[in-house]
């Protein structure tokens, strides 16, 4: 007796599979949409660097996207002391913070300068040893953009004197809190400087935090994934398996 195909869908499971199945073929869309981003921001990044460094006081009314990883040069001080400690800032798994000094160019202007990494103390019960950078100096380094606003566990409060640990750089903020109510004073967005360069610490700037080809392969994970819960739903709801068993046997 021929056994005829049969497709018997039942509703609870109908229900997840047209649910899931959409929602993880579409998180395999978006990182192949990732994966383009990054390319992209790769491409920019190849393209700045083949620039010259500019002076960074010509800079100071740039608009915005044609200034992301841009090489400047930077000629002035560092003033002393004044410096922030950006906090929680892991490298090859240990503590530490991000140096970003206030750099004084020679025309007044002012600058964040990220200097790299340094290691801390876990605890926080103490203040990392910073080496100073005396007299004048020419650094080069990237302006960094970052990619959206920062992340921050509360509202920040700025202590008295120096150097003062912070979540995150709110430029906004720290332009009043240097130029003394004078915004106009500090240029707009941190400068990452170069590793080898006069104050440069523990220098080790990523781009992108994943290239292309992983978020290919996280796309390729997701669309396996709908893939398979399609077919497993397919053969729960079907004979299938008998169907093709009984046409093998004949």
């Amino acid at each position: 007796m021929s056994i005829g195909f049969r497709f018997e869908p039942e509703w609870r499971l109908t229900l997840f599979a047209l649910v899931m199945v959409p929602l993880l073929a579409g998180l395999g869309f978006w990182q192949l949409s990732r994966a383009d981003e990054k390319a992209g921001l790769r491409d920019a990044f190849d393209a700045q660097q083949a620039l010259a460094p500019a002076r960074l006081a010509d800079l100071a009314n740039a608009p915005r996207e044609d200034l992301a990883y841009l090489p400047v040069r930077l000629t002035g001080h560092f003033r002393g002391k004044e410096y922030f400690l950006l906090d929680n800032k892991m490298q090859h798994g240990r503590y530490g913070n991000e140096v970003v000094g206030v750099f004084e160019l020679e025309d007044g202007m002012l600058a964040l300068v990220n200097r790299g990494w340094i290691a801390a103390d876990p605890a926080r019960r103490s203040l990392p040893d910073v080496p100073d950078v005396s007299g004048q100096v020419t650094i080069r380094g990237l302006v960094y953009l970052a990619p959206g606003k920062p992340y921050l566990l509360a509202e920040q409060k700025f202590s008295q004197g120096w150097p003062r640990r912070v979540q995150a750089l709110e430029m906004d903020k720290l332009s009043l809190l240097l130029a003394d109510g004078q915004a106009s004073m500090l240029f707009p967005y941190p400068v990452r400087i170069d590793a080898g360069q006069p104050g440069a610490l523990s220098v080790e700037w990523k781009i992108v935090n994943a290239g292309p080809a992983k978020h290919v392969g996280y796309a390729v994970q997701w669309f396996a994934m709908s893939f398979v819960l399609a077919l497993l739903y397919f053969l729960r709801s079907s004979n299938l398996r008998q169907w093709w068993s009984q046409r093998g046997g004949a």
